[in-house]
């Protein structure tokens, strides 16, 4: 079937967004596992007999995998097919998610999800890639926002979903309903996806491949152990001493070797570091966000994961506004004042959250939450979109998978470090707040806390647990909304203009006749 896009310009504008409807679905499966498994985790420990570490690598094993292969994922794409690969990447999602089904064992469980993790990382880069081929650059913004909004409505739907599916059926099928969706987007790419890859084939740079997945992986599992162990854990130090390294080397074999994996002259385009720079900050807050809030629902609000995940919508309805009119506006204001505008409006939720009482109502809990998701959905579109209007169709898969590594890197030092800043505030003021025998039974999280409370019908210790995750909940939202401070001056003193250095995007009239299914 021939998938050019040479038809009428109502066809071959119904087709292009028909798919992008495909993309959401395969980016939506991907959403909605990491946020079902965080429902089914107590589930899968008592099914699968599973000791605490294994439980740590039932997550850690599909992060591994996908900060590992991002990059080199990307460049697959740009190598033999960014169609081809997306199909791949949708067929290994889907084969993973019955393997994580039917896993017998904690151990071959690990492995499934190892599995999941590289079929994410070969898709996402895809994703992004693909859609400088289908959109021009009027229109790239809001497709970005609906990628976008697919990515966040797993938070909400995932514990909806997740948490109905395991008061119904085995855990099996919190995984399983992954296949329906696979298997509508698998169709929906095929059909309607035209493919597109680079013009040259450069060889294969092994060495860079090795030190930037090696690089990745080490840092990013370490921060994410500093979460759990501390910062000045000697083995977490270690580990992201080792990535640091590694991507130190991956810099200077980049620099050297013939055929770079990345062409390290991507930095100098000032609209691509602005970009990707901003997008980055941004996911450091959402992760931290994303962490804090749900637990503010269930800890403070007594909800259950899924009342949590009703009171996530707004946010998800404030990001979808926002990226409604993201690209309208910057067309009017220019992409500056938009991502300026955004980053007002998230520090504004930030800080307004930040207010928060332990007696404050689920209203003024709903405003911040959503005011948050607007000002994400005005900056999140306008920097991606940026950074990807500053790479050349030939490269747009491996600089799709650079921007995703800075960003997946940016969400887990945010919820590391966030996390620890919830964490410290919430044990340092229960132990202000109530003996240190009640202290000792709640301080390894305010989830351990409530759970202590109930056991022990103690009111003023579920009070003294409450006050305290407020309190640090507090903190957290104070320094992000600081942080989101800065990224808002940054946006309006960098003008992200493309240097010389920077590669051009190709017209879509121009690059579309060369594009077959």
């Amino acid at each position: 079937m021939d998938a050019t896009f040479d038809l009428s310009p109502v066809r071959a504008t119904t087709r292009k967004w028909l798919a992008l409807g495909a993309l959401v679905l395969a980016v939506l499966a991907v959403g909605l596992d990491g946020t079902i498994l965080s429902v089914a985790l107590p589930t899968l420990g008592r099914s699968l007999d599973a000791s605490t570490g294994q439980l740590q690598w039932f997550v850690a094993a599909y992060t591994l995998v996908f900060a590992a292969a991002l990059i080199p994922g990307g460049m697959l794409g740009d190598r033999y097919g960014r169609k081809k690969m997306l199909i791949v990447s949708l067929l290994v999602f889907g084969a993973a998610s019955i393997a994580c089904a039917v896993a017998p064992s904690a151990g071959t469980f690990i492995a499934a999800r190892a599995l999941l993790g590289l079929g994410g990382a070969l898709l996402l880069p895809m994703v992004l890639a693909l859609l400088p081929v289908l959109f021009d650059k009027a229109e790239r913004a809001r497709a970005i926002g609906a990628i976008t909004a697919a990515a966040m409505l797993g938070y909400p739907i995932g514990p909806l979903l997740g948490g109905w599916m395991l008061t119904k059926f085995n855990w099996s099928w919190v995984f399983l309903i992954n296949v329906p969706v696979v298997a509508l987007a698998l169709i929906a790419v095929i059909v309607l996806l035209p493919e597109s890859r680079s013009s040259t084939r450069q060889p294969l740079d092994l060495g860079g491949m090795l030190l930037s997945a090696a690089g990745l992986a080490l840092l990013i599992y370490g921060v994410i152990g500093a979460g759990d162990r501390g910062w000045s854990d000697s083995f977490v130090l270690a580990e992201m001493l080792c990535g640091a390294l590694a991507l130190a080397g991956f810099v200077l074999w980049e620099r050297r070797v013939a055929a770079p994996l990345v062409d390290l002259t991507l930095f100098r385009s000032r609209a691509f570091a602005w970009g990707s720079g901003l997008s980055s900050i941004v996911s450091f807050v959402m992760f931290g966000l994303l962490f804090a809030v749900p637990l503010y629902f269930q800890v403070v609000r007594g909800e259950n994961a899924q009342g949590s995940g009703i009171r996530l919508l707004p946010l998800i309805a404030g990001l979808l506004v926002g990226g409604a009119i993201a690209d309208r506006l910057a067309a009017r204001a220019g992409v500056r004042a938009i991502a300026s505008l955004g980053f007002a409006f998230l520090a504004a939720g930030l800080a307004f959250g930040a207010t928060t009482s332990v007696a404050t109502g689920d209203a003024r809990a709903i405003a911040w939450v959503a005011l948050s998701g607007l000002g994400l959905g005005l900056v999140l579109p306008t920097t991606i979109d940026t950074a990807l209007g500053a790479v050349s169709d030939e490269s747009s898969g491996v600089s799709s998978g650079v921007l995703q590594a800075l960003r997946m890197a940016g969400g887990a030092f945010g919820a590391a470090i966030l996390g620890a800043i919830i964490n410290a505030t919430y044990r340092d003021q229960l132990e202000h707040a109530t003996s240190p025998t009640l202290a000792r039974a709640a301080r390894d999280n305010a989830v351990a806390g409530i759970d202590a409370a109930n056991s022990a019908h103690s009111q003023p210790l579920l009070d003294a647990v409450r006050h305290a995750f407020v309190s640090g909940m507090s903190q957290t939202l104070w320094v992000s909304a600081a942080l989101v401070a800065v990224g808002a001056l940054l946006a309006i003193a960098i003008r992200p203009r493309a240097t010389a250095a920077a590669l051009e995007l190709p017209e879509p009239e121009h690059a579309a006749p060369e594009l077959a299914a």
